[in-house]
């Protein structure tokens, strides 16, 4: 079956830039490979067998379901769940051994419930991994109280079916404000240094790319990387700057080429008049896959290797290009949203930019309905 659109993803890509993010680290410090939300629509699974591949020591998610997923696809590396548990998804991220965060006492007390409850959690792994989250700036999930967090660390600590696996918290300004990285790193590193003279010895991580790719002093024992480990700018500018290489590229074709007669419009509104003769291609892409209605007007896409305009409103399932004053492509031509095509290339970043987001929610947008084909530089593979 022809496909009216596609997401390529180049897993040899994926493995390089965990390789190179991995190269940045000191010896010892380990590198989570952080493949939430589907990898940000490239493939749980498929991103995190390359990222370990290229280095990655495990696995991070935001929900217990993602964490099954990954144990579901036969990935047996140790997986770290960031984000909130519900006393009922809780179960099934213990079931799959994964690693839990906790900031609550309550939170403790239902770790300890649920490995008490039920035959189903008796394959659950012993001691369960739990990490304390200490929030140093970012204002959501963990405790502000630094001594709550000591208490809940010597709390876990001391429980035999728990184990103290390590302390967290998250920079809310990586991509920009080094001023105050550096107050939430040097909270963290305060709160670790009293914890380590209480405790001994514990794990401590806190950067994602963007400060793992800006500042060393932010590396502790472990970094958690999503969008670079999948070539993207964690500052949205340009992934070449960053060193890392674009894993995913987005694609449709040409579904129908036909001539706008001054007058004539195009799409939903009468959007786009044309003002002269000049051909339009549809390309059977919408926001339906992803393709943000933002973007009417306000884009271009790589036909035959040139940048062209999309003219009109990007409905649910089309977009309109304008060739110009000639065909220049009949139905069938490929047409890239997001990749190269000769000697142009048009990123993530670039469309983000377009809209006023960021590159993760462009990749996060890619929907379902754009099948993902996996290969190894060029060369197809199973997923």
């Amino acid at each position: 079956m022809a496909l009216r659109a596609l997401a390529s993803v180049n897993l040899a890509a994926i493995e390089r830039n965990a390789a190179a993010l991995r190269s940045r680290l000191a010896p010892g410090v380990k590198l989570c490979a952080v493949v939430k939300a589907d990898a940000s629509g490239h493939g749980a699974a498929p991103v995190a067998g390359a990222a370990l591949a290229g280095g990655a020591s495990c696995l991070a998610v935001a929900s217990a379901g993602e964490a099954v997923a990954l144990r579901d696809a036969g990935l047996s590396a140790p997986i770290l769940v960031l984000g909130a548990l519900s006393d009922d998804e809780l179960p099934h991220a213990l079931a799959a051994g994964a690693g839990v965060v906790a900031w609550t006492d309550r939170f403790v007390d239902a770790v300890e419930a649920a490995l008490n409850k039920g035959s189903r959690l008796a394959a659950a792994p012993r001691p369960v991994p739990v990490h304390v989250k200490l929030d140093s700036g970012m204002g959501r999930l963990g405790t502000r109280d630094a001594a709550h967090a000591l208490a809940i660390a010597e709390r876990i600590a001391s429980r035999p079916a728990l184990r103290l696996a390590g302390v967290m918290t998250h920079m809310a300004t990586a991509d920009g404000d080094r001023e105050f990285m550096a107050a939430q790193l040097a909270v963290f590193g305060s709160f670790g240094a009293r914890l380590r003279g209480a405790l001994g010895p514990v794990p401590m991580h806190a950067a994602n790319s963007a400060a793992t790719l800006r500042e060393p002093a932010s590396h502790f024992d472990m970094v958690r990387c999503g969008i670079a480990l999948y070539g993207c700018d964690p500052m949205n500018e340009d992934p070449d700057a960053a060193g890392v290489e674009p894993a995913l590229e987005l694609s449709s074709y040409v579904a129908a080429v036909k001539l706008a007669s001054p007058g004539e419009s195009v799409g939903y509104g009468r959007r786009f008049v044309a003002t002269r003769a000049t051909w339009i291609a549809t390309i059977p892409i919408g926001y339906a896959d992803g393709v943000r209605r933002a973007l009417s007007d306000n884009c271009e896409v790589l036909v035959a290797g040139r940048p062209l305009p999309v003219v009109g409103t990007v409905s649910m399932d089309n977009i309109a290009v304008e060739l110009g004053p000639e065909p220049l492509v009949a139905p069938g031509a490929r047409v890239v949203l997001i990749g190269r095509d000769g000697d142009h290339r048009l990123t993530v970043e670039d469309m983000a930019r377009r809209i006023g987001t960021i590159n993760h929610e462009v990749l996060c947008g890619i929907s379902a309905r754009v099948p993902r084909r996996y290969h190894r530089d060029g060369v197809p593979c199973d997923a």
